[in-house]
């Protein structure tokens, strides 16, 4: 099944590249064609499709276990269970990477690391040094454990990757040993902007 609307363009954060930032995303040249039908997310829109066995995808982001590619009908997110449509090598080269185990009970320094592991499918830096997160919050849980109270943002309003950048990072929080569970809200107060970006981000950005 393809995509209802391929009209639809599909390009980098109207806000970032408001600021000329598009020349800074990371770009990749591997192409392949799909072993196999895909589930994907259409970007900027957030719809779920289904991209045909066959299709040649390039990839153009390959980050926090997930894939971003580019096709004649614009750019999808390919989440990690469904990276191997790409191909074994693509499934080495992309996929899931051991993570190091946090030691310890959990704390602020462990959530916040946690969510570097986590990134906008269209920017090559994590939503922490991009400025998205702007509360974290621990409390004792019902079991024992820790829960989890987050709220983010995103770089555009009109962005439907919201709950998909957002259920990542739920994912990374509770995948934390002694998190029980997490919440995160999406907020549009304050107005994200560029200066919000850490240094380190505006590092990878080319804007220093």
């Amino acid at each position: 099944m393809q995509p209802d609307h391929p009209q639809k363009h599909i390009g980098t954060h109207a806000t970032l590249a408001s600021q000329g930032l598009t020349a800074c995303f990371h770009r990749m040249s591997s192409t392949h064609k799909l072993l196999r039908d895909c589930a994907a997310t259409l970007i900027p829109a957030g719809d779920i499709v289904v991209l045909e066995a066959g299709t040649e995808v390039t990839v153009t982001q390959a980050l926090g276990g997930s894939v971003t590619v580019r096709t004649p009908m614009g750019l999808f997110r390919i989440a990690p269970a469904d990276i191997e449509a790409l191909g074994a090598d693509a499934a080495s080269q992309y996929g899931k990477k051991e993570e190091t185990v946090v030691a310890g009970p959990v704390n602020q320094e462990a959530l916040w690391e946690s969510l570097k592991g986590c990134f906008d499918p269209e920017i090559p830096v994590n939503i922490v040094d991009l400025g998205l997160i702007y509360h974290l919050e621990l409390s004792p849980g019902d079991r024992g454990g820790q829960k989890v109270a987050a709220k983010m943002t995103l770089t555009a309003q009109g962005c439907g990757m919201g709950p998909v950048i957002a259920a990542d990072a739920k994912s990374k929080l509770e995948a934390l040993p002694g998190v029980e569970s997490a919440e995160v809200e999406i907020v549009w107060d304050p107005v994200w902007n560029p200066r919000m970006i850490s240094d380190a981000g505006r590092k990878q950005l080319g804007l220093e």
